[in-house]
């Protein structure tokens, strides 16, 4: 039986696939996933997190959404990621706006990246 925490992801899924097709992959002690092969959304501490940027930011703001926030070496660290706000937490509809402004910053993420000429690098597995 799914624990708790995959039933979440599952349901998170479920929400962002009105985007297209959601790959789940468990990180961190939480999950991330991918839209369509484009890391947009993470979920920590049974929250959704989605990316965002300086474009997109302050919808986020705007929504009373939550910047994702972690302790690393007893500092506070964040990233491009708020939380979705609670409404679209209810059905892919009410989602979508959200998942779009998701997928939106991490393919410019994506371009900026390229355009620096920084390709992006994988770290080898373990055991690989």
């Amino acid at each position: 039986m799914a624990g708790v925490r995959d039933e979440f992801a599952l349901y998170c899924s479920e929400l962002l696939s009105v985007a297209g097709p959601v790959r789940v992959r468990r990180m961190f002690g939480g999950h991330g996933l991918y839209v369509d092969g484009l890391f947009v959304a993470l979920i920590a501490d049974e929250r959704l997190y989605l990316k965002v940027d300086a474009t997109s930011h302050a919808r986020f703001e705007a929504a009373g959404c939550q910047p994702f926030v972690y302790m690393a070496k007893g500092q506070p660290h964040s990233l491009n990621y708020f939380s979705a706000p609670d409404e679209a937490m209810e059905s892919p509809a009410l989602m979508a706006p959200w998942v779009r402004l998701a997928i939106e910053a991490a393919l410019r993420a994506r371009a900026s990246q390229a355009a620096r000429g920084r390709p992006r690098q994988r770290k080898p597995r373990a055991g690989a």
